[in-house]
């Protein structure tokens, strides 16, 4: 089953998949006009997931976000429940008020696995049928019964995903959206800063502060965070498309193709043409 709903006005895609062969996106091939975000739920048994050509244990039970410039296929699609949405039909950032979504569940290279309870599973399955049952019945509201639907499955997988993935000492909330909107910034400018003090300065705060929360949050530095998403675009794109080392280091921020290149291999431990060559993923 695929469910699709098109609003005419504005191009805005919500989809649905059920039990489908086909689930996989392409980012840099024919897929990367489609830029959709993805939140996937694997009911049925164990299988395997490729992300960006690393394979991970996609466990029964679980949700996984996929940002829309990632490239990804299933073991089993058919196993799993799919629902895909572009930005024309809801932007996560213009109504992260609503989800606070943003920078946690759509902001970060980390794949979030979010194991969930079977009295979870259970009101997952009863939204998932009022949303075949929405999408099966076309009339002047169902736009509007559709994104208060996909409002409610991202509330309810960024508060699943809150529960596994946020440290048991919680930070108040104040401070918790610091570090969302720290990992927001970060997607939206790593490709041209990088350095914590432009984040810092735009989040009105001092570097020492972002590294203290961060050290109750994870043990990740904001240092870190920043090297990581650029070194993960890197791999991406070298991994996925034809462009040079010297392009890449030019679209990622970088003075000259040496200096990425050092930036790199510090990082991975292996160039960014050997990376390529040997078709390493670290």
């Amino acid at each position: 089953m695929k469910l699709t709903f098109t609003d005419k006005k504005t191009q805005g895609k919500l989809l649905l998949f059920k039990g489908e062969n086909q689930l996989d996106q392409f980012s840099f091939g024919h897929d990367h006009s489609n830029k959709f975000f993805t939140i996937v739920w694997n009911p049925g048994p164990m299988q395997l997931v490729t992300i960006d050509n690393v394979t991970y244990e996609f466990e029964t039970g679980c949700i996984l976000p996929l940002l829309f410039n990632q490239t990804f296929s299933f073991e089993r699609p058919t196993d799993v429940v799919a629902w895909q949405f572009n930005r024309e039909f809801y932007c996560i950032v213009d109504n992260d008020k609503e989800v606070s979504c943003t920078g946690f569940l759509f902001g970060t290279n980390n794949n979030l696995f979010i194991k969930l309870k079977k009295d979870a599973q259970e009101k997952l399955n009863l939204l998932l049928q009022i949303f075949i049952e929405e999408l099966q019945t076309s009339d002047h509201i169902q736009n509007e019964m559709l994104v208060v639907l996909l409002k409610r499955l991202i509330i309810f997988t960024t508060t699943l995903a809150k529960i596994d993935y946020v440290p048991s000492k919680k930070l108040p909330d104040e401070k918790f959206h610091i570090i969302r909107n720290f990992i927001f910034l970060v997607e939206l400018n790593f490709r041209s800063e990088h350095s914590v003090k432009f984040y810092a300065g735009e989040l009105c705060k001092s570097p020492k502060t972002l590294s203290n929360l961060f050290a109750i949050y994870n043990h990740k530095t904001p240092s870190k965070v920043i090297q990581e998403r650029i070194v993960f675009e890197a791999k991406r794109l070298l991994s996925f498309t034809e462009k040079s080392v010297s392009q890449i280091s030019d679209e990622l921020g970088f003075n000259d193709v040496s200096h990425f290149s050092g930036f790199f291999k510090k990082s991975t431990q292996i160039s960014p043409l050997d990376f390529r060559n040997n078709l390493v993923i670290l």
